[in-house]
């Protein structure tokens, strides 16, 4: 007991004596049971007014002290309640020291007591070591934590296993037991426990291998094809992974589900500090020509970039093809040939685009919609807004120069069309020549 380490024989001895003379002065009997319940009361008091005085100590000595030079320290003992918390532990350590003085030692309501005293100083007492722990934790993670590892749920594991302790001792008081038959007894139960705790413990097995792999940070933009989840990782813990989507909701997922099912992890692409352009436009197969060499000079003419590849190709005396990532491919044979060397062109020329990385004007396999001319390109940021614009404007730019080149960009008739060639079928045939030359002239001018 704590009579036996802390001298507070003289302290007790001195309040039994106040309240003695205090029932004297107002004239009451000596009552055992009264001066059981004041001598309580008053012990209470004193030991709340202790952790009071103490806490405002502590306090004050933090804000001189710590806060001056370590400013962020104060900051997370302030934000993780470390003083509140740990200054609990000082009103049942005062009580259990003073509270055995007004019983006597056979009493079984002082045993009692003394038993619920033991197990609520027991639980402060872990609430202020998890308090500690969390703040150690939360301070390594700032320093040491460089890459973001989701490591949240080692803390959860601590803090858990401290609890589960906690909670062992605390029946072995209350019951008088040894903690030592409460666990042989918790053997029994082992499956029972396995299942109410399956969660927790696939949890961390997950964050275990997600931390050891690398495989997800906070702040890692995941996509997970089998749920809604598609936006910025902003926590991971013991039971659950919290992604913010674009639209700012928040898609809470088990951690098992990221290493039972595949998922997508942009962080790749946003270190690389370039971003991916895969997009094809179809051509209609009946405008791609042969292109004649006075229509490659007109081309060359009106479209400078052209020149240096036109005249390099011209002196080798056939198309040229540098096998290197970021060159000009194309063909002096066909108009499409040609377009493809323009945008080669285009695109090497441009600051928004990054040319160490792979720059390519392909077609894909013909489609009954027309010949797909695909842009494999990379652009020199990340930004949503800002890469969403650059490929909006190539896609334009490729729309607005094709019929230049001769080339018709495929567009799937709409009722609208089909309006047009019936109106233009009912007309008589003089009015109808009448509309076709002026749809020639207007075409001219």
């Amino acid at each position: 007991m704590l009579c036996d380490i802390i001298p507070t024989h003289t302290v007790a001895v001195w309040l039994l004596e106040t309240i003695y003379k205090a029932l004297d002065m107002l004239g009451l009997k000596h009552d055992k049971t009264t001066e059981e319940v004041i001598y309580v009361a008053v012990i209470v008091l004193i030991a709340l007014a202790i952790g009071w005085v103490l806490k405002l100590a502590i306090v004050w000595l933090v804000r001189k002290i710590i806060a001056v030079k370590r400013p962020n320290t104060a900051a997370l003992l302030t934000q993780y309640h470390v003083f509140t918390r740990t200054s609990r532990v000082i009103p049942p350590l005062v009580i259990l020291t003073l509270l055995p003085f007004a019983f006597t030692s056979t009493s079984k309501l002082l045993d009692i007591c003394e038993r619920l005293l033991w197990a609520y100083t027991i639980i402060v007492f872990t609430i202020a070591v998890t308090s500690i722990v969390t703040l150690a934790w939360v301070g390594y993670n700032n320093k040491r934590n460089t890459r973001n590892l989701p490591l949240n749920g080692v803390l959860n594991t601590i803090v858990g296993v401290i609890w589960i302790i906690s909670a062992i001792v605390v029946v072995s008081v209350i019951i008088d037991k040894s903690p030592a038959m409460l666990l042989t007894g918790l053997g029994a139960f082992a499956a029972a426990l396995m299942l109410v705790f399956k969660d927790s413990i696939l949890g961390f097995v997950a964050g275990i291998q997600l931390s050891q792999n690398d495989m997800l940070r906070v702040g890692d933009w995941i996509v997970v094809p089998s749920t809604i989840a598609n936006g910025i990782v902003v926590d991971v813990s013991l039971s659950a992974v919290k992604v913010q989507n674009w639209d700012n909701t928040i898609v809470t997922l088990p951690p098992y589900t990221l290493i039972s099912t595949s998922f997508q992890n942009w962080r790749g692409m946003t270190e690389s500090g370039c971003r991916q352009i895969a997009r094809s436009i179809l051509v209609d197969a009946n405008s791609i020509l042969p292109l004649a060499s006075d229509k490659t000079d007109e081309l060359v003419a009106r479209y400078p970039l052209l020149k240096p590849w036109v005249d390099k190709t011209r002196a080798a005396g056939h198309d040229t093809f540098d096998p290197g990532l970021a060159t000009v491919n194309g063909s002096l044979e066909t108009n499409l040939g040609l377009l493809r060397a323009y945008l080669c062109a285009y695109l090497l020329q441009s600051p928004s685009f990054d040319h160490n990385n792979q720059i390519l004007v392909r077609t894909l396999a013909p489609t009954p919609e027309g010949v797909p001319l695909q842009i494999w390109a990379y652009t020199s940021t990340t930004a949503f807004t800002a890469y969403e614009a650059i490929q909006s404007a190539l896609f334009e730019h490729i729309i607005a120069v094709a019929p230049d080149f001769g080339l018709e960009i495929y567009n799937e008739e709409s009722g609208k069309d089909a309006i047009s060639t019936v109106t233009v079928d009912m007309l008589p045939p003089s009015s109808a020549s009448t509309t076709d030359s002026s749809t020639q002239t207007n075409a001219k001018q």
